[in-house]
């Protein structure tokens, strides 16, 4: 398994054509499948433990209800992190997103510690129950319809260009995940009761690749929030792009920043000295332009006019030393 980075997850910055309406209902949309499926899958895998004696199976059931309140989460958030520039917020509101993405990560987190947690605990005492196969079926059930829709979330995640909806698209594979040592246990136990430690040996290893998967989710959002700053390969595209318009003579002292899905940012442009204040406006508003359309998800581009000369070109040289 592929855990989420902060490339993946930032994959598909939407672009500023979209309209925030479009992107909310979008949002919405997705999410409330999601919703409708945790919400049904929970009720079934409840229904199927109790009847089929699995403690694995009603306890994994109480965990896919849980993703019921990561849903909602992103279901009441969408409507504040995609809300337009104001005089309090001029970057816009879309650090709630990665708030919401960062609190996702914190649930993943303290699910997969509490999972691991018990099964240590009573690794020396298996349950010795002998479960039914309607109960093994509810597992089963759970693995296929989560990851059918982690991989339906994710695409549309990505495609709209949401954080929150990518990272709780990695919540349903989890979801999946921990549903193995559930199904592992009703399966070995209808075979032979005697293997049923190797449920909490399962829970163990399912437990640490979540706590993986909750570090994945959460370190991008945690650099959002601490303003970390795009990597240097991004930097690099952003200074080509800003040297290949006409009247550049050379970039320095580049800073972006995430805000939410897109990137804010400010880049220092050398021109000749000479040119009038009205030629080195225009020079700036054709650099905005372009980086604006550069398809990087830059939604906003403050840009500096300096003279060009030989103090500016040594400092561009030593900027990243």
């Amino acid at each position: 398994m592929m855990a989420p980075t902060a490339q993946n997850m930032q994959a598909g910055t939407r672009s500023k054509a979209d309209s925030d309406a479009d992107f909310v209902r979008a949002v919405r949309r997705v999410t409330l499948v999601g919703l409708g499926v945790n919400v049904v899958l929970s009720i079934v895998k409840l229904a199927l433990g109790l009847i089929g004696h699995s403690q694995a199976v009603v306890a994994d059931a109480l965990h896919t209800f849980a993703d019921v309140t990561t849903d909602l989460a992103v279901l009441l958030g969408v409507r504040y992190w995609a809300a337009p520039p104001d005089a309090e917020h001029p970057y816009g509101h879309g650090r709630i997103e990665a708030v919401i993405a960062a609190g996702i990560g914190g649930v993943v987190a303290f699910t997969a510690a509490g999972i691991g947690w018990r099964a240590v605990a009573t690794l020396r005492s298996p349950d010795v129950a002998s479960p039914g196969g309607t109960a093994l079926a509810g597992a089963v059930l759970s693995i296929v319809c989560k990851e059918l829709l982690y991989r339906w979330t994710v695409a549309r995640g990505r495609r709209i260009g949401s954080i929150a909806v990518t990272v709780n698209a990695w919540h349903h594979r989890l979801d999946a995940l921990s549903s193995l040592p559930a199904a592992a246990a009703v399966g070995l136990s209808l075979v032979r009761p005697s293997w049923s430690f190797l449920d909490h040996v399962g829970a163990i290893v399912v437990s640490l690749i979540c706590l993986h998967a909750a570090w994945s989710i959460l370190r991008p959002t945690l650099g959002q929030l601490t303003d970390t700053a795009a990597g240097r390969a991004e930097v690099v595209r952003i200074e080509g792009i800003a040297r290949s318009v006409v009247g550049v003579r050379d970039v320095h002292a580049v800073r972006t920043r995430r805000v939410g899905s897109a990137t804010h940012m400010d880049i220092h442009v050398l021109v000749d000295p000479k040119i009038s204040v009205r030629s080195g406006h225009d020079i700036a508003e054709a650099v905005k332009r372009r980086l604006l359309a550069s398809g990087l998800g830059v939604a906003d581009c403050v840009v500096h006019i300096e003279p060009f000369e030989k103090h500016g070109a040594a400092f561009t040289e030593t900027w990243w030393r």
